[in-house]
């Protein structure tokens, strides 16, 4: 393909993925506003939870009826499919309505998410394609810093064009995704090498079966209890579905959904690995960190999508240079160990976070998450596709896609299951501290304090000592306009409880680490996946022709044998080879 043909398609992937990277990031923000309305902050999870578990299981569903039907019809319907999602999510009136919403937007999602990287795994060589990050980068980077502050925005005003502002955050993808579709009808044209294959519906069926119990138990264990019947039964579910997705990949071979065989090679397997332990640390902090500046340091959803900047900042300029990098010298094996030195620096900073300190000192910790993160994102989907050969490109990056997303699910839920599992706990030890307590009751016995009706909720709820545990499980927009006296034994119980989530997330990072030493890194391939399944076409052509033009003179052959005049037994026996 020439660089111009390369352009346009491209440009057509840009416009699915930015319509993918806005929304993941235009949530975080607004995510607070949202529980406060519908009444539901500790459900936030599931919101997220729901739009993860969806997207993560349909992404290798995706790779594989690519690799069938082509990829941009796959394309096209994950597209319409996350429209409707987004439009649905709008209308929600509760935050379950919305969790199930959010989890059509995610069936849409897990194609937006992994054909734009396929595709570009078939036009390009591993080492070229590094040149031409640069676009996806800056999509990337433009929707990751401009969605944070829409999602503050939107979320922040109360009604646009009389509907609540924070609907806007759904209803905004409709627009774009118009757009998206257009350019995609018009650009994004590739050639399809169809050959015959299986659908692997065992594998499909089994594959959900397996992720989906054991992310759910993930998410709810600690209301249902670690070891109550449902949570036992989702281990059960989980466990046997996973040994029965293994069984129905092994007998399915090449036509499996996550073929096994791509797991025979050192460098894909651990870059799958190494997949899910980053992609744990990067939602981790992507949905921790927002509701932490809002609640800790009292940033308005606006203010807190501003305050995002430096990772995403630290994100760009690592990518590109990364990029850049590996397209002049080949090489990419030092960039995941650099990348998860710099995530573990990171949330190192973040467990010396308390609530007193100042709003720059997170920001210092998300410049070097995101300059992490930079370094490892496309590393790892290039070190996979380089891995394994033109016919598996697709399969390798869906799956390597799914194993960072189950990773982020797994973070996700895991680290809000922390979060609110210590929040009572760390509330109590708030309440319990002199100093605090002290502040608390000059604070409730001060006349002005009283007659201030913007201390009214807070004061309800200090006069009922039982529900001080349970205080920041639904609406937490009292903490807003409340006396900093009063408000502060609720961030200071917040802030522990969010050190605790740093320490698990500083753990998991720190394991990627090591891990990354052993990572092998064999030289990039020069040759496109189209280029090399073409040559094997052609190759494979080559070779009929041949054994036709063979066939053809054989025929001739005996054909002016059989003419009359000829013995062709007396002819045989005087072509055999004589003894010396």
């Amino acid at each position: 393909m020439s660089h111009r043909q390369i352009l346009f398609v491209i440009f057509g992937l840009m416009a699915g993925m930015f319509l993918s990277a806005l929304d993941q990031t235009i949530v975080g923000t607004s995510m607070r506003t949202i529980a406060d309305d519908l009444d539901g902050m500790a459900l936030q999870a599931w919101v997220t939870t729901a739009y993860l578990i969806v997207s993560c299981i349909s992404t290798p569903i995706y790779g594989k009826l690519s690799d069938i039907f082509g990829r941009r019809p796959l394309f096209l319907i994950a597209i319409t499919i996350f429209l409707i999602g987004s439009l649905l999510a709008g209308m929600a009136n509760s935050m379950y309505e919305l969790a199930v919403f959010r989890a059509i937007q995610g069936l849409g999602a897990g194609g937006l998410m992994a054909l734009p990287l396929t595709i570009m795994g078939d036009m390009l060589a591993p080492r070229e394609r590094a040149k031409y990050q640069g676009y996806f980068l800056a999509v990337f980077g433009v929707s990751s810093v401009i969605g944070p502050l829409i999602g503050g925005v939107l979320s922040g005003s109360e009604t646009i064009l009389g509907i609540t502002g924070w609907r806007w955050v759904f209803l905004i993808n409709l627009p774009i995704g118009v757009i998206a579709l257009f350019i995609v009808l018009k650009f994004l044209h590739v050639p399809h090498f169809a050959r015959p294959v299986r659908i692997d519906w065992w594998g499909a069926v089994t594959v959900i079966l397996a992720a989906a119990p054991l992310l759910l138990v993930a998410e709810q264990g600690r209301t249902w209890g670690w070891g109550s019947p449902a949570s036992i039964a989702c281990y059960v579910i989980g466990t046997l579905s996973i040994a029965a997705f293994i069984l129905a990949e092994r007998m399915m071979g090449d036509d499996a959904l996550i073929p096994l065989k791509l797991f025979k090679s050192a460098t894909f397997s651990m870059a799958t690995v190494l997949g899910v332990f980053v992609g744990f640390g990067m939602f981790g902090a992507m949905m921790t960190v927002p509701l932490y500046l809002q609640l800790v340091n009292g940033a308005t959803p606006t203010e807190s999508g501003f305050l995002m900047l430096p990772m995403i900042a630290g994100l760009m300029i690592s990518s590109i240079v990364s990029g850049q990098l590996i397209a002049r010298t080949g090489r990419y094996k030092m960039f995941p160990t650099i990348g998860t030195a710099f995530m573990s620096a990171g949330f190192l900073l973040f467990t010396f976070a308390t609530a007193d300190k100042p709003v720059v000192f997170m920001m210092a910790g998300m410049l070097l998450i995101g300059l992490g993160l930079g370094q490892l994102m496309q590393t790892l989907t290039i070190a996979s596709q380089n891995s394994v050969g033109p016919r598996d490109i697709g399969v390798a990056t869906s799956a390597s896609t799914f194993f960072r997303q189950i990773g982020g699910t797994l973070g996700t839920a895991v680290l809000f299951s922390v979060l609110f599992t210590r929040i009572p706990d760390t509330l109590g030890a708030a309440f319990g501290n002199p100093t605090l307590v002290a502040g608390v009751k000059a604070a409730a016995t001060d006349p002005a304090v009283q007659a201030d009706p913007a201390n009214a909720g807070i004061l309800k709820l200090l006069g009922n000592p039982g529900g001080v545990g349970g205080a920041l499980d639904g609406d937490t927009s009292f903490l807003n306009t409340a006396d900093p006296r009063l408000a502060e034994p609720f961030l200071v119980g917040f802030n522990d409880a969010a050190v605790t989530v740093f320490w698990v997330s500083l753990a998991v990072v720190l394991t990627a680490f090591v891990l990354s030493f052993f990572l092998k890194a064999p030289p990039l391939r020069t040759s496109s996946a189209l280029q090399e399944a073409a040559d094997e076409n052609a190759a494979e052509l080559a070779e009929l022709a041949e054994l036709t033009r063979d066939a053809q003179r054989a025929a001739d052959t005996m054909g002016a044998l059989v003419e009359p005049g000829i013995d062709v037994d007396e002819f045989e026996r005087e072509s055999r080879p004589k003894p010396r």
